[in-house]
């Protein structure tokens, strides 16, 4: 094992916080691959709708997500690809045009056309997480992928800025530090699970991808091989089982038990015949419910998110335009029934993704669609060990200067595009 190349991915979920322990393999240049070496997970009291209301139990989750990873893994990690999300997450097109300087356009330009493009004001309590080239046009050729070597006087960039919130960010960065570790890089959560999940033709064709979380679904499109819409719904999982609670009178522990056992989230999936014993207490006696019952609840509430979701698309002008279908993700997405009802509500091609592509070593305890986050942090990390952006952040933390500093913000944003 080469400890350089040795990846940990976070993600702090509003139930879960989850740890992947990872080794860059494969041919490097090419297509990164990642070995699976450990995983870990804890339960999550610490955070709301993703962001961090505790800092001392995020604290105590993720130290126990990693101190679990590493025992499996048999190694110790220093730094986190850490995931973030959440309605703090703001995103905006920006455009650059500069004049060609030679004959022919050079690495250069397109660096200056980028640099114009990102330089737009972020307000003090927020920051630029990630810098997204979409696509350049030479004089007045449109939809180019890489000016590099044609002939032209003026080069346009058209870039994808997201933004996060300054508080959250810095909170979480101070979770991950007080558990003992440091924060690599903040990553988008929807991009690095479209790493695990999405394949080249979906992103090219047009797909959504729908990441069905406790607190928040998060849905991102991509078109013509691009990120094009990120938004987030404030609903998911515990909203499901905070609906059995009321409905059916269990307790929140219980509710999420019966939930994962039992439900299904489509409802004329459900034999009429099938009854659940639930948990009881002495007072209570034994209790039974019709699976129906249960599956009518579930369904309601899945139903609205995806309603809420298709709006989303519908807004964003891509209602028609998403070819590779829907890709729903996250814990919620493992339930039965949930492709059904997507199927039924967005009138396209649905499918379950989990990660897939690119994992070897212990694939199978990664193998559902509630890891596709935490393996995509992964896979992006492998991305930056390929550039060289490990070692790059490394000397701008060992030398402090501000040539290496501004080096290395340039490859953090837009040189390396792989979204």
């Amino acid at each position: 094992m080469i400890q350089e190349r040795v990846i940990a991915g976070l993600d702090i979920g509003s139930a879960k916080t989850t740890v992947v322990i990872a080794e860059a393999v494969g041919d490097l240049h090419r297509q990164p691959t990642i070995k699976i070496l450990g995983v870990g997970q804890a339960r999550t009291t610490g955070l709301r709708r993703g962001i961090v209301s505790d800092i001392e139990e995020t604290t105590r989750s993720i130290k126990k997500a990693v101190e679990d990873a590493e025992r499996m893994a048999g190694t110790q990690i220093e730094s986190i690809y850490a995931g973030i999300a959440g309605e703090h997450v703001h995103a905006m097109t920006s455009k650059g045009i500069v004049a060609v300087n030679g004959d022919e356009i050079s690495k250069a330009d397109v660096n200056r056309a980028n640099e114009v493009a990102r330089a737009q004001p972020v307000p003090q309590d927020r920051e630029l997480l990630h810098a997204i080239p979409q696509e350049y046009t030479v004089d007045k050729n449109q939809g180019i992928r890489d000016p590099i070597g044609m002939v032209g006087t003026r080069l346009e960039t058209e870039m994808y800025l997201v933004t996060i919130g300054g508080s959250p960010a810095t909170n979480l960065r101070k979770s991950v530090e007080r558990a003992g570790y440091q924060v690599k890089e903040l990553v988008l959560e929807p991009l690095a699970s479209a790493l695990a999940v999405l394949s080249e033709d979906e992103k090219e064709l047009g797909v959504a991808l729908v990441e069905m979380g406790a607190g928040t679904t998060d849905v991102a499109i991509f078109h013509e091989g691009k990120i094009r819409h990120l938004a987030t719904i404030n609903f998911g999982g515990s909203n499901v089982t905070n609906d059995i609670v009321q409905g059916i009178g269990l307790t929140q522990a219980d509710a999420e038990r019966v939930k994962e056992r039992y439900g299904c989230a489509y409802e004329p999936m459900v034999d009429p015949d099938d009854v659940v014993e639930l948990p009881s207490t002495v007072a209570q006696g034994q209790r039974h419910v019709a699976r129906e019952v249960l599956a009518h609840i579930i369904h309601q509430r899945i139903d609205e998110i995806f309603y809420l979701v298709h709006q989303e698309i519908e807004r964003a002008g891509y209602a028609n335009r998403l070819s590779g279908g829907v890709v729903i993700t996250g814990g919620a997405a493992a339930m039965e029934g949930v492709a059904a009802l997507a199927t039924d509500v967005f009138g396209t091609g649905v499918r379950i993704g989990k990660p897939a592509e690119n994992i070897g070593g212990l694939a199978d305890s990664v193998d559902a669609p509630r890891f596709s986050t935490v393996v995509g942090l992964a896979l992006y990390g492998a991305n930056r060990v390929a550039i060289g952006g490990a070692s790059a952040a490394g000397k701008r933390r060992t030398l402090g200067s501000a040539n290496v500093d501004r080096l290395a913000q340039r490859l953090k944003t837009w040189l390396q595009d792989f979204f």
